[in-house]
């Protein structure tokens, strides 16, 4: 029993938010001290630890940034542009449709001879993290033009067909190029792509070694879809290039499917990445 002069409890029995101090609990009371919060500096440590491992996770399952080194995809994509690409929907067994733009492991030395850069150990730490474009891995960028199943054929400068169907170009290959090249190195072929593969092409036609010129290699040209990182969703960097990369309409066109394919996540990874740092945020806010 407590007397109505306690300072801790109110007429009606609740406690109020004054704090107890030890002279309040009596002989033998516990006294409570109310816990000192951290400092900034040294909580920073920890949160500068969050950050990196939210980081490295985003990179490794959802988004990651590359850098495009040439001119094969002009005019969609620039030399310098950074692009964010998207590498969740393939871990729930979405494959590349046609019309998308992907970023995929060198298949078979398509890069071969290709010169590369030497980072330092901040570039490579921060490409680790995915804080920066990498600048190490083998990997090329291009538009598919067919996956498994297709049929494709160029003959003459054009038009490119998809499985009979010719595709209406204009909006995305290079201004002044014609859809296919007039050559007896691969600019002109009819292939047949085989389950588990695409092939893909760079809009700048005329100069792009893309599946065309890579038909002697151990794939024929095809790219192994188990090799593709991602689809390249949006330019991010510089900001006066910021656009997205939708697939052209061209490829929705009717008859143009050979079979179904698989649909894509409808869940953007920008949306499951913020999800991702809602929990911490809560954590954070009960450790208070």
């Amino acid at each position: 029993m407590t007397s109505g002069s306690d300072s801790g409890t109110a007429e009606d029995g609740r406690v109020t938010g004054e704090h107890t101090t030890a002279e309040d609990q009596g002989p033998g009371g516990p006294a409570r001290t109310p816990k000192k919060p951290r400092s900034f500096w040294k909580e920073l440590p920890i949160l500068i630890g969050i950050a990196l491992v939210l980081a490295l996770l985003i990179k490794t399952f959802l988004v990651q940034a590359f850098s495009i080194p040439s001119d094969s995809m002009q005019n969609t994509l620039q030399q310098g542009d950074r692009v964010l690409v998207d590498k969740l929907t393939p871990w729930f067994g979405s494959e590349p449709e046609r019309g998308e733009v992907v970023v995929f492991h060198d298949p078979d030395k398509w890069l071969a001879g290709e010169p590369t850069t030497d980072p330092n150990a901040l570039q490579t730490f921060l490409s680790w993290i995915g804080l920066m474009p990498s600048v190490e891995e083998k990997d090329l960028i291009k538009r598919v033009i067919g996956v498994g199943g297709d049929t494709i054929e160029c003959k003459g400068t054009g038009p490119l067909t998809v499985n009979g169907k010719a595709l209406d170009e204009r909006s995305y290959v290079y201004a002044g190029n014609t859809p296919c090249s007039v050559d007896d190195q691969g600019g002109q072929f009819k292939v047949k792509v085989p389950k588990g593969f695409i092939w893909v092409m760079g809009d700048h036609r005329q100069n792009s070694r893309d599946s065309r010129y890579q038909q002697a290699d151990k794939h024929h040209g095809m790219v192994p879809v188990k090799d593709v990182v991602g689809r390249a969703v949006v330019v991010a960097w510089p900001i006066n290039r910021w656009d997205t990369l939708p697939v052209p309409d061209t490829f929705d066109q009717s008859g143009l499917n050979a079979q179904p394919n698989a649909a894509g996540l409808p869940v953007a990874p920008q949306g499951i990445a913020l999800l991702g740092v809602v929990p911490v945020v809560l954590w954070r806010r009960r450790k208070q």
